[in-house]
């Protein structure tokens, strides 16, 4: 299962260990479970502090549990944790063994306080790009809390059981057999949710907060950027954001970004924030822009409101809140939302293999969606509106090389149809002649785009008819003091690359701005 270079990058790993931990593994006559097994036993072989038994009693096989052999503390893969899920098995082995989380002190106490049984479900894939973060966040979890219990399980291992729950995307959370959330979390964001308190506990630490020179809304590249270039000048940086690295988070493959060959969307944006924590400043997550409330009078502070009721005040602004995937807007699209209808092909596609689905949208995103679904699903529709694909043709080559792989054009989707629980088939008219067809499918995976997430400040600043913050060659918007980059502006192409470039400008600008500003104590005066 692991080759030599990874097991002597384990073997180092383990050495960290404090406590033995045992790995306990429920095993059946399948394939899979002598894979599983074979990976317990390279583990164990690993370090001293391991041990293995086999386990008759365990509710799902294959599976192994991992616990702290002198306690409680566990967390279980129902799962050959590689590919994504890789790093999760090697913090879970140190965490259960006594190697503290990374995790703040406060967040710590916070954890060890939540009452159970608190029994977690993850349901994830391997390709799943956005599962880890929840696997890692309830396996630290488990291992700071005994209270606290966490199965990740692979919905391709256990098709049966996402069949019978009805679970079309991951990642897929269950508290104590119901639902809990779905989609990306942090500690942070689990942690509000099982302690309704803490969310008005942090409001009110945020709103306390001194103000800054420069606050940047948004956590993605251009935030990033923002945030780095103005920390060097020395000035008080804050950047604040529902997550660090925004929607790079859910792009899979990277090959564009100058000097980095290749990478992954998670990567990347890890990348960035050890780059921005590497400086002076003031990192929020966790927290969704409301309003933005300008400054009464040139050089006051602007502010910024947030969802859970938390203010935060600067002088000045750079907004960078990203953009979204757009939707088909259609009936049935919202009704059967996370029921088969998808936007993120890496994350849900195994959840679908060997049944039918289609792609909506001829860009790359669209083509490369189909691509890779054709290598799971048994039949693969795209459907593009024009008369023509937009992707590159390295891509189009590709997709009308794949024979499960049939391509509709000048398709207008119509209406997304169920049977109230899961999809069944998608409506289209051929736009030329206005003929109704339809597809008999189980899932259909959105391609078409993004909107800016912008609609909170309708306002504020002046947006362009496509809701885009309108810049200027400065990143100035049209509130003195206030700037903006990223995909959610009027600056042509929406690359990583770019909104990195255009979130130093905007950090530069917003320096200009500052410097220009009469009298340097006028932040303390605005502040009184």
């Amino acid at each position: 299962m692991l080759d030599t270079t990874i097991k002597d990058q384990l073997r180092s790993y383990l050495t960290n260990l404090r406590q033995d931990i045992t790995l306990e593994a429920s095993l059946d006559d399948s394939d899979k479970a002598q894979e599983m097994h074979a990976l317990v036993n390279e583990i164990a072989a690993l370090s001293d502090r391991i041990t293995t038994r086999l386990i008759t009693d365990g509710p799902r096989a294959p599976a192994f549990r991992i616990r702290r052999t002198d306690s409680d503390e566990a967390v279980t893969f129902a799962a050959i944790p590689m590919g994504h899920e890789f790093t999760s098995l090697v913090l879970a082995l140190l965490q259960i063994g006594g190697h503290p989380p990374k995790i703040e002190a406060e967040m710590v106490e916070q954890i060890r306080g939540l009452k159970g049984p608190l029994r977690f479900e993850t349901y994830m894939s391997l390709s799943c790009q956005n599962c880890p973060d929840v696997v890692q966040a309830l396996n630290a979890m488990a291992a700071l809390n005994p209270d606290i219990e966490h199965t990740a399980i692979d919905g391709a291992l256990f098709q049966q059981e996402v069949t019978e729950r009805n679970i079309m995307t991951v990642p897929q959370i269950y508290l104590n057999g119901e639902p809990f959330a779905s989609g990306r979390m942090d500690v942070e964001a689990i942690v509000s949710k099982l302690d309704t308190g803490s969310a008005s506990r942090k409001a009110e630490q945020l709103s306390e907060k001194a103000p800054f020179e420069v606050l940047i809304v948004g956590a993605g590249p251009a935030g990033a950027a923002a945030a780095v270039y103005d920390a060097r000048k020395g000035i008080r940086t804050g950047i604040v954001g529902e997550r660090f690295g925004g929607q790079v988070l859910d792009t899979m493959a990277i090959e564009n970004y100058i000097s980095v060959p290749e990478t992954e969307g998670p990567k990347l944006a890890a990348a960035l924030e050890k780059h921005v924590r590497s400086y002076e400043v003031d990192i929020t997550t966790g927290q969704r822009a409301t309003a933005l409330i300008p400054a009464a009078e040139p050089g006051g502070l602007h502010e910024i409101r947030f969802e859970s009721g938390a203010v935060m005040r600067s002088r000045s602004v750079i907004l960078a809140p990203g953009a979204r995937w757009r939707a088909m807007n259609v009936p049935g699209e919202d009704a059967y939302r996370n029921k088969g209808v998808a936007y993120c092909p890496h994350c849900d596609g195994p959840l679908f293999k060997g049944k039918r689905v289609a792609v909506i949208g001829g860009g790359n995103s669209g083509v490369e969606a189909a691509i890779d679904l054709a290598g799971l699903a048994s039949e693969v529709t795209l459907l593009e509106f024009a008369d023509v694909l937009r992707a590159d043709s390295v891509l189009q080559d590709k997709l009308f090389s794949l024979a499960n792989v049939r391509v509709i054009m000048n398709a207008q989707t119509t209406e997304v149809e169920g049977d109230g629980t899961r999809v069944t088939a998608l409506a289209y008219r051929d736009r030329p002649t206005g003929t109704p067809h339809k597809i008999e499918l189980e899932g259909i995976f959105v391609q078409i785009g993004l909107v800016p997430n912008t609609e909170w400040l309708q306002d504020s600043v002046v947006l362009s008819d496509r809701g885009e913050i309108v810049v200027d060659t400065h990143n100035a918007t049209s509130i003195p003091g206030i700037f903006a980059a990223g995909d959610a502006t009027t600056t042509p192409f929406k690359q990583i690359i770019v909104a990195t470039g255009e979130g130093a400008k905007a950090g530069l600008s917003a320096f200009d701005y500052l410097i220009r500003l009469p009298a340097a104590g006028a932040l303390a005066a605005a502040a009184e």
